[in-house]
């Protein structure tokens, strides 16, 4: 377990965290994690180990079955954005309207929403498909709206929940690409999901390995790669050898017994 130097630098903080459904099946834990302010920390695990789970607790979606949460950004009606698997989009109305939603929930006035809406676009590189409907995007895109509307809020922490795992290769490449510049931009602190190796060394400066159900934490590894990352990281050798201690971690996991 990591720890924080500073009260002032914690984003995320769980404490001996347990989540056990009514089915009396074990879902997660116990779990002890620090995450700092601005940090980008990704999940790591195979199906079904409860990355998902943790995320929801993070977010306030669910309650733990024991432990302690602290996400100074609840505080804030909006302090969380939160990206699904999937993009979720109302299909009868437009881009800007589905961006818009989280605004008109928090009774934001048109004249205040509208630039925030565009901020929000531009953001994601969508501001020429602000009027396009959702059966005229493409996955990408859809996932970029999504993006879009969580990030219009202007949230502290942002939560993502696989949100490229159905899209093909070259564009999860850009889209991980565009969500590292907006990371390095906006200096939000960034929790993803996901149970790719290399799409975690790529955008991570820390993986947290977990085990398989009940999901815990088998091992932290850092990722200590100069910034920006581009194409040139994904292909170089240092990045090749953090895939390969990741894959292992990842391995090791696998065989910690419940």
């Amino acid at each position: 377990m990591s720890s924080v130097s500073s009260q002032d630098e914690l984003a995320i903080r769980l404490r001996g965290v347990t989540k056990i459904y009514e089915s009396g099946a074990r879902a997660l834990g116990p779990i002890d994690l620090d995450i700092r302010k601005g940090e980008f920390v990704s999940l790591l695990g195979a199906s079904g180990c409860g990355k998902s789970t943790a995320l929801r607790l993070i977010a306030g979606l669910a309650a733990p079955t024991s432990g302690s949460i602290e996400v100074p950004a609840r505080a804030s009606r909006y302090g969380i954005g939160f990206v699904f698997q999937e993009p979720t989009l109302m299909p009868w109305t437009t881009v800007r309207e589905n961006v818009r939603l989280p605004l008109i929930l928090s009774h934001v006035a048109g004249a205040e929403s509208t630039p925030r809406v565009d901020e929000a676009l531009a953001q994601v590189g969508l501001s020429d498909f602000a009027d396009a409907y959702p059966r005229e995007l493409s996955g990408g895109m859809k996932m970029r709206v999504s993006l879009a509307r969580a990030l219009v809020t202007s949230p502290d922490v942002l939560l993502l929940d696989e949100p490229f795992a159905a899209l093909d290769e070259i564009t999860r490449f850009k889209l991980n690409n565009d969500l590292l510049t907006l990371w390095r931009k906006l200096g939000k602190t960034v929790v993803f999901v996901t149970h790719s190796v290399y799409e975690s060394v790529y955008l991570s400066q820390r993986i947290v390995v977990m085990t398989s159900r009940p999901g815990r934490i088998h091992r932290e590894c850092r990722v200590e790669a100069p910034e920006p990352r581009d194409d040139a990281f994904r292909m170089s050798v240092a990045y090749a050898g953090y895939c390969r201690d990741v894959s292992q971690a990842l391995m090791q996991a696998g065989e910690v017994p419940a």
